[in-house]
C-alpha cells in the first residue's frame, strides 16, 4: 500500500505494516507460498506489454519491445528457475553428518529499484520476496514512479487474492533523500536490496543493515584470433541496441586483435554503426559523459543513436545504430572510455593477446570491477587464461553482454535484474541475485564426537613435544 505524500510519510507505520506481515508470512507454508507466488508471475507476465510501454511513455528512455522481453525475463525466467526452490521447513538434510537446514525468512526488506529497467526490477524483486516469504517495500526511481507503482499494485492485490499477508508489498509514493536513508536505517529492516546509483548503493552499504547492491559495469567485449566476426559484431550490436544500451551488463568497449580490425569495422558498418572523427570525438564527450561529477550524462542515457549526435551536432544518418569512438586512452582523460549506458562504443586495437588483456582490465578498472566481461573466442585455453586475470563475476563468451549477464537466456545464469560484483564493485557476492538470498538458513547440528576432540588426544594436544608430523604418525598408528 502506498502513502500519500512524502510529508506525510510515517515510516514506523509503514514498518510496522511489514513487519505484522512478516509474522504472518511464517505461517504459511510451502504449498500456500508457491500458489501466491505463481498466480504473481502470471499476473506480471500478462501485464508485460502495458507495464512496458508505461515505463517507455513516463522514462523516455529505451525501446518499449525491448522492456517487454526483460519484463518476461523478471517474471517467467525468474518463475520458472526458482519455481521448485525449497523456501520453507527443511530444505536439506544431510544423513552423513547429522546437519538439517531450515529456511526462514528474513523479514522486511527495503527495495529501491532504478529508472533504467524499472517495471522489470519492481517485478523481479517481488517475485523473489515472495517465494522467501519477505515482506517488501518498492522506493522507486522518481522519474519512474507511475510505471513501478502500477506493476507493484498488479502483483499485491494479486498476491492478497491468494492468499498473501496483507502488506506484504509496500510502495512509497514520493520520499526525500533523508526519508529513504531513514527506510534503510530502519532497525526493522532486514535486508536491502539497493539497484541505483554508486552512491546509493554506498548509502544502502553504510547504514547498518545488510544489503545487497549493484557496482557499475563498463564492460569491455574481447574479439579474439579465433573470433567468427561477423557473429560477434551481430551478438554485440543485438546487446548495444537493446532497450537502447540500458543494461548496466551492456558492452562499453570493444577491444580488437589487429588482425580482425579491418572486418570489425567493415561489419559495423554494414549494422549501420557510425564512426566519429577525432574532432566529432571531442563533441560527443561533454554531451554524453560530465566532467564535473565523473559520470554519465542523464540526458543520453537510453537515447537513440541519432538523437544523441542531434545533442552534440553531430550528423548522421537516420538509421543510426551505434556511435563509435576509436581511442587510445583509458579513464577520465578519456570520458568515452568509461560507463555511459547508451548506444555509445569505445573501439581499442590490440597488438596481441597480452595488451588485450591490459586493455580489458583498465576498461574494468574505470568504472566496472567486478561486474562483466564478454570475450568472443573459440580457443578454450585462451578463455579460461582471459577469466583468470580478470576481476568480474560474469566472463562471457560468444553472447551478447546485455541478455547473457541477465541470465536464462544465451546462458545456464540464474535469472535475475539485480547482479552481483564481489568485493572488486564492493558488493558481498558476484552472484545473480535471487530467492536463496533472501532467506537465513538455520542448521541442526546433532551431536557426533569427531576425531580431533576425542578424549584419547587430549594427552597428545598437551604435550608440547608432539608437532604435526609426529601427531599424524601416533594417530594413524593407532
Amino acid at each position: 500500500m502506498g502513502d500519500r505524500a512524502s510529508k506525510g510519510l510515517d515510516i514506523d507505520a509503514v514498518m510496522e505494516k511489514a513487519v505484522q506481515a512478516a509474522s504472518a508470512f511464517r505461517q504459511l507454508n510451502q504449498e500456500q507460498t508457491d500458489r501466491i507466488v505463481k498466480a504473481v508471475y502470471e499476473a506480471g507476465f500478462d501485464s508485460r506489454i502495458l507495464l512496458a510501454k508505461l515505463a517507455h511513455k513516463e522514462t523516455k528512455l529505451g525501446v518499449w519491445k525491448d522492456k517487454v522481453i526483460k519484463n518476461v525475463i523478471a517474471t517467467r525466467f525468474v518463475y520458472e528457475d526458482i519455481k521448485d526452490l525449497k523456501t520453507v521447513g527443511v530444505i536439506a538434510e544431510e544423513n552423513d553428518n547429522g546437519i538439517v537446514e531450515i529456511a526462514q525468512p528474513i523479514g522486511p526488506i527495503f527495495a529501491v529499484t532504478p529508472i533504467t529497467n524499472p517495471t522489470s526490477t519492481v517485478l523481479f524483486k517481488i517475485i523473489i520476496s515472495l517465494k522467501s516469504r519477505n515482506p517488501i517495500i518498492i522506493r522507486p526511481h522518481g522519474a519512474a514512479r507511475k510505471c513501478s507503482i502500477e506493476a507493484a499494485r498488479i502483483c499485491y492485490e494479486t498476491a492478497l487474492e491468494h492468499g498473501a499477508p496483507e502488506h506484504c508489498i509496500q510502495w512509497i509514493r514520493r520520499s526525500t533523500e533523508e526519508q529513504t536513508l531513514a527506510f534503510m536505517r530502519h532497525k526493522k529492516t532486514a535486508m536491502i536490496l539497493a539497484t541505483g546509483s554508486t552512491a546509493l548503493v554506498r548509502a544502502a552499504y553504510s547504514s547498518g543493515n545488510p544489503a545487497i547492491g549493484v557496482g557499475p559495469g563498463n564492460v569491455p567485449v574481447f574479439i579474439g584470433k579465433t573470433a567468427d566476426v561477423p557473429f560477434a559484431v551481430e551478438q554485440i550490436v543485438i546487446s548495444k541496441t537493446f532497450d537502447n544500451g540500458t543494461v548496466c551488463a551492456s558492452e562499453q568497449a570493444l577491444v580488437v586483435r589487429k588482425c580482425h580490425v579491418d572486418e570489425t569495422i567493415k561489419e559495423l558498418k554494414q549494422r549501420n554503426a557510425y564512426f566519429l572523427s577525432t574532432e566529432e570525438i571531442k563533441l560527443l564527450e561533454p554531451v554524453a559523459f560530465n566532467m564535473a561529477t565523473r559520470t554519465m550524462r542523464v540526458e543520453v542515457i537510453g537515447q537513440q543513436a541519432p538523437a544523441i549526435a542531434r545533442m552534440a551536432g553531430i550528423d548522421v544518418p537516420p538509421d543510426t545504430t551505434l556511435l563509435i569512438a576509436m581511442l587510445d586512452e583509458v579513464g577520465i582523460q578519456s570520458p568515452l572510455s568509461l560507463e555511459i549506458l547508451a548506444p555509445i562504443l569505445a573501439f581499442y586495437v590490440a597488438e596481441d593477446i597480452d595488451q588485450a588483456i591490459d586493455l580489458c582490465r583498465r576498461i574494468n578498472f574505470n568504472g566496472g570491477l567486478g561486474h562483466t566481461i564478454s570475450m568472443f573466442s573459440n580457443n578454450e585455453e585462451r578463455i579460461r587464461y582471459f577469466a583468470s586475470v580478470m576481476n568480474a563475476g560474469r566472463i562471457l563468451v560468444n553472447t551478447p553482454a546485455s541478455q547473457g549477464a541477465l541470465g536464462g537466456t544465451y546462458n545456464a545464469l540464474q535469472p535475475s535484474l539485480t547482479l552481483g560484483c564481489g568485493t572488486g564493485g564492493k558488493n558481498i557476492t558476484t552472484d545473480n541475485i535471487s530467492a536463496k538470498h533472501l532467506l537465513n538458513i538455520q542448521r541442526i547440528a546433532r551431536r557426533e564426537v569427531h576425531e580431533c576432540i576425542r578424549p584419547s588426544n587430549l594427552d597428545l594436544y598437551l604435550d608440547e613435544s608432539v608437532d604435526a608430523n609426529t601427531f599424524e604418525r601416533i594417530r594413524h598408528r593407532d
